[in-house]
């Protein structure tokens, strides 16, 4: 086979590894530094953080449904990726620039407050609107585009450390940027900028998969509503029960991992440098689970390897709830133990996961329409859990964590208790696990 058709040319896993980790980079300061901001230039409310989600949410599932039936009419994924990753990088600079609302506050506090959350909120959603657009329905459908039989287990390998090295990198460096001074505006501009060069190579150095044809199916409307016809995955069980166990799984992972910064930072009273170090140095040997979760996948032992993460995961998040307590860390050093244990069996748990998961679904999605099943991955990987999840947590942290500010008015924080929660909630995946299970039994020999 040559080159084009196994995808293992240079300029193929330059681009896999870089656009995929810079969009991780741009992912992690969504999931983990857009919340601390918020506590630190805003207001101290879960509140806001719900709303973005939820909004945020909303707004990457239509944008993946939207661009992914554009790109699969036209053919092409290319233009998608480059614009897509040109307006996400501008506008998480933009962002950046909401916490000049609350710069002078006087009397109305409350007023700016209202206004300052609110455009929180619309930045974000933007933000997501073209994340989504270059990441979702362009980058990870031109991924599904090159995937076969010789390059599918480099490429989960791939899906599943990005996350990761992204996260390592955005923990250690974006601590570093922001600092002790809180220098938001930092680190938008840095890695916002990132996301603009990306998509600029994008445009000059990615090629489409050959071969790659239209898809057509009537009118533009008529397709795209057509994606949102569920009677079409519905004949297609594995993957669907495969979209629950992703769904299950990240609606406990949603209830905490959008306030771990916060946790860390206000609960237990760690630098953003520090929570940055700690969890960099935990995920970073968590990643040894690459090796063991690859030979299983290599031997097509999927439902172990799934089972396995998810245990992993319990461990990891169940510890953070019994040992990450303020009597029992100390904020003066990283060489916190229990923490660095804890988010270890996390990222070992977190890493098998997304690699196994990645791969299973996407072996199962249509040759004929794969950006529109991206759109259906996002119903259940971030629609569902980023909307549920708030709801969750949102009463828990304000049931547990109430204080007052400096000016006086209600502020929360995250505790140990939403860990306890997640934990409880992590171990339901295997309920849509055994179902999965069955029927990639009942495939698998009906195809022998």
């Amino acid at each position: 086979m040559n080159e084009k058709k196994t995808g293992a040319g240079l300029r193929f896993w330059i681009l896999v590894w870089g656009l995929g980790l810079i969009g991780q980079l741009v992912w992690n300061i969504e999931n983990q530094w857009f919340n601390t901001f918020v506590y630190a230039k805003i207001a101290k409310d879960p509140t806001i953080i719900s709303w973005m989600v939820a909004v945020s949410a909303f707004a990457t599932t239509v944008s993946t449904f939207l661009f992914g039936t554009l790109s699969d009419r036209r053919g092409r994924r290319k233009p998608f990726v480059a614009l897509g990753y040109i307006l996400w990088g501008i506008f998480t600079i933009l962002f950046g620039t909401t916490e000049f609302i609350t710069a002078g506050r006087s009397a109305d506090t409350a007023k700016l407050l209202v206004l300052a959350a609110t455009a929180v909120v619309l930045a974000d959603a933007l933000m997501s609107f073209f994340g989504s657009m270059g990441n979702d329905a362009g980058f990870n459908a031109w991924l599904n585009d090159n995937m076969n039989d010789r390059n599918r287990s480099a490429i989960g390998a791939a899906l599943a450390t990005q996350p990761i090295l992204g996260t390592i990198v955005g923990v250690v460096v974006g601590g570093m940027l922001i600092g002790k001074s809180d220098n938001y505006m930092l680190l938008f501009v840095v890695e916002g900028g990132l996301a603009i060069v990306f998509g600029l190579l994008a445009f000059f150095f990615m090629k489409d998969v050959p071969g790659l044809k239209p898809n057509r199916q009537g009118s533009f409307s008529r397709q795209l509503l057509s994606g949102f016809d569920f009677k079409a995955l519905g004949k297609r069980k594995e993957l669907l029960w495969v979209f629950l166990v992703v769904c299950v799984y990240f609606i406990g992972f949603n209830v905490y991992y959008p306030h771990v910064g916060n946790y860390m930072i206000y609960y237990l009273g760690f630098s953003p440098d520090s929570i940055g170090l700690i969890q960099g140095i935990a995920l970073l040997l968590g990643m040894l689970s690459v090796i063991p979760a690859s030979m299983l996948l290599n031997r097509n032992k999927f439902v172990p390897a799934a089972a396995l993460a998810v245990l992993l995961s319990l461990v990891g998040v169940g510890m953070l709830g019994l040992v990450g307590r303020p009597e029992k860390v100390d904020p003066s050093t990283i060489l916190n133990w229990n923490l660095l244990i804890a988010m270890f069996f996390f990222g070992c748990g977190y890493i098998m996961f997304m690699q196994v998961s990645s791969v299973w679904m996407k072996q199962l999605f249509p040759e004929e329409a794969k950006g529109q099943f991206e759109g259906f991955r996002i119903v259940f990987f971030v629609l569902i859990p980023w909307v549920v999840s708030p709801f969750i947590a949102n009463p828990i942290i304000k049931r547990n964590g109430q204080i007052l500010d400096q000016d006086g008015l209600p502020a929360y924080l995250p505790t140990h208790v939403l860990f306890l929660i997640s934990t409880a909630l992590i171990l339901l995946t295997l309920l849509p696990l055994f179902f999965a299970a069955r029927h990639r039994r009942a495939r698998l020999e009906a195809e022998s």
